[in-house]
This record gives structure tokens, C-alpha cells and sequence, in this order.
């Protein structure tokens, strides 16, 4: 069933011709590879993979952001998926980026909408989304490839996978900048009751936790 579902979600990305996939399956190293070759520097966003409290004031930061940079020299990459922070590629399009996108098989499995502005898509063999591996410390697939294939990295808000994977940048001496946003309140709130949990206390994420004290 599982390789149906992906076989399924293969054949309607190709149908709609708008993305080109680089792999299907791929390891850290071959993704860090096939960047490698296009000889850009990698700029990541990271952040909420759903909707923002604010999606115009994240917008806002992220033009701000790619302002800093040249399109002839950077690539933008983000996590391939159209919501939350996926929401940056057309505007980064619209700037004049590259756009790239690094994202778990586990996009596949669940049908998970690719952005139709992403221009080349890594999907990274993986049994969950990114974030450290179940009682241990080391990264999952999709993430170690996320860290390894960025030059900088910049968080916009952001929950535990953006969290680990910014420590991650960070230790291994790469940029690593932060900016505060919230996670839509009413989807928190939504979530909360449907797992049967108290209201959240906050709705900055768990990237802020550590990054916005940082750079507060």
C-alpha cells in the first residue's frame, strides 16, 4: 500500500509537469551532491509547515530577506511543500530565484501538496519528516540533508523539525539567523483539542525556544 500511495503521488507530479524531481528516493549525499554541481550559494527558510498567524508579515521578512541577496549567485530552498514557510517560493520566483526544495518520501506517502514554484525537488528516502530519530540524538534523513546542503539558514518561526535542524547548522558553524513569527492560533488551538490537550500556552514554536532567546 505504501509504495502504491508514493507510485500514485509520482505520477500526478510528473502529469502536472511543473516541478523537475532530481530523485525519488535520494540519500543526504546525493542530494548534497546534485547541489554541489549547481555552484550557488544554498539559502534555507525554515519554519512553520502550516499556516502562519501572519502569512503577509512572514512574506514581508522573507522579501526582505532575499533582497540581501543576488538570484545569480543563491538558490532559495525550502522544504518543497506549498504551506507555511512553502509559501515564500513564488515570491522568490517572482525575485528571480532558483528555487529548490528538500522534503521526506513521507510527502509522497501522504499526498502532500509540492509547490508548484519550487523549481527542482529532492525527495529524501525517510520514514518520518525530518527532526532527530526516535531516542537519539542524530538527525533523520531529511534532515541531514537539509543541513548539509545549506550554506545559511534562516528560521522564520518554526516548530521542533526547524528547531534540530538550525542546532544542527549552528554546531556545525554554518549562519544561522532567526526570526520570530506564530503559528496560526486557531490551527494550535484545533490541534490542541483534537489530541486532547490543554490550549497552548504559546504560539511561537519551539524554534523560538532557543533562537528567538538567541536572537531576540
Amino acid at each position: 500500500m505504501k509504495s502504491f500511495r508514493q507510485f500514485i503521488s509520482r505520477i500526478k507530479l510528473q502529469l502536472r509537469g511543473k516541478n523537475q524531481v532530481i530523485g525519488w528516493k535520494m540519500t543526504p549525499d546525493e542530494a548534497r551532491a546534485f547541489f554541489s554541481v549547481q555552484r550557488k550559494a544554498v539559502l534555507t527558510l525554515l519554519g512553520f509547515s502550516v499556516k502562519y498567524e501572519s502569512e503577509d508579515a512572514m512574506l514581508q521578512t522573507v522579501q526582505e530577506i532575499l533582497l540581501g541577496y543576488s538570484p545569480e549567485t543563491t538558490l532559495v530552498n525550502i522544504g518543497a511543500t506549498e504551506g507555511g514557510i512553502g509559501a515564500a517560493y513564488p515570491l522568490a520566483k517572482s525575485l528571480r530565484f532558483t528555487t529548490t526544495g528538500i522534503v521526506s518520501t513521507m510527502a509522497l506517502e501522504d499526498g502532500a501538496p509540492i509547490s508548484e514554484a519550487v523549481d527542482f525537488v529532492c525527495f529524501i528516502a525517510d520514514d518520518q519528516w525530518g527532526g532527530k530519530l526516535p531516542d537519539s540524538n542524530e538527525l533523520s534523513p531529511t534532515s541531514k540533508a537539509m543541513v548539509a546542503c545549506s550554506d545559511v539558514m534562516i528560521g522564520i518561526g518554526g516548530g521542533e523539525i526547524s528547531r534540530d535542524e538550525m542546532v544542527a547548522a549552528q554546531e556545525l558553524g554554518k549562519p544561522v539567523y532567526f526570526y520570530p513569527a506564530e503559528v496560526n492560533h486557531a490551527w494550535a488551538i484545533q490541534r490542541a483539542e483534537k489530541m486532547g490537550m490543554r490550549n497552548p500556552d504559546s504560539f511561537w514554536g519551539e524554534a523560538h525556544e532557543i533562537f528567538g532567546k538567541q536572537h531576540g
